[in-house]
């Protein structure tokens, strides 16, 4: 859809927040990476959305859980390998893209994803705090074995260790596992110092800790805002909405905000 009078003018606001503002927090989500053609998890058709049920006859979310995992890896790592395989074909969008340029050109730009692609690294972000993890980041569960890989094609299922033949899985955060303790201490340090804006991309802010640095920013009085084609969780709560797609609306923004 194109971005609509409502949508420009947001966008134009937008660029002047940037003007005064030195550190940002992008907040992304599954909408940002579907403009790379990746599926989205809670959106319209969404794996999760539908209820999906996986051939062993238990729902995605209960197969991608660390209790199955500990006891039916095998089962796990199916689903694990249809949600790996869409990316090996993606690379980063536009708005990838635009978030990393940024990071030349304020103090600080700082990325926290839900999405486990890599695609924020892949476009030159460097500072990204992935708190779901990445799925081309592996680890043995037995041993202190880790590895990177580009895709899963190569890989015999489960995966075994080449040390200690253990199973290997992705370094990701799955349902019912805590978050990584060191991606929270950043993001909460980050907080701490504080921003002078901040953006929720293409997520339904769903999980407390993706939805709480947008409200305790509006709290605090700092600029927020959301892209985001469909209504979130946040969407009441924050001062700017531009109801777009991801990559579209950053490109705009980026585009307008150079040319000033």
């Amino acid at each position: 859809m194109p971005l609509s009078q409502a949508d420009h003018r947001a966008i134009d606001h937008v660029v002047g927040l940037l003007g005064d503002a030195r550190r940002l927090l992008f907040i992304t989500g599954a909408g940002l990476s579907a403009d790379s053609g990746l599926p989205t998890y809670r959106g319209p058709a969404g794996l999760y959305e539908a209820g999906q049920m996986t051939r062993h006859g238990l729902p995605i979310e209960v197969v991608l859980s660390g209790d199955v995992f500990a006891v039916r890896p095998e089962v796990t790592w199916e689903s694990i390998i249809e949600l790996e395989r869409p990316t090996r074909a993606a690379v980063p969008n536009r708005g990838h893209h635009v978030i990393a340029e940024m990071e030349g050109h304020f103090d600080a730009v700082w990325t926290l994803t839900q999405n486990v692609d890599g695609l924020h690294r892949r476009a030159g972000s460097r500072q990204v705090i992935d708190i779901h993890g990445d799925l081309h980041e592996l680890a043995c569960t037995r041993c202190d074995h880790r590895t990177s890989v580009t895709d899963y094609s190569a890989l015999n299922l489960p995966p075994r260790c080449p040390r200690c033949r253990a199973i290997v899985r992705p370094v990701v955060v799955l349902f019912g596992e805590d978050l990584p303790e060191d991606k929270v201490a950043r993001l909460w340090s980050e907080l701490d110092t504080g921003f002078d804006l901040v953006f929720s991309v293409g997520t339904s802010s769903l999980f407390p800790y993706i939805a709480e640095p947008v409200l305790q920013a509006r709290d605090a009085g700092v600029p927020t805002v959301e892209i985001n084609p469909e209504a979130t969780a946040v969407t009441s709560r924050v001062e700017v909405r531009i109801a777009a797609g991801a990559a579209e609306a950053l490109d705009e923004i980026w585009r307008r905000f150079l040319a000033r």
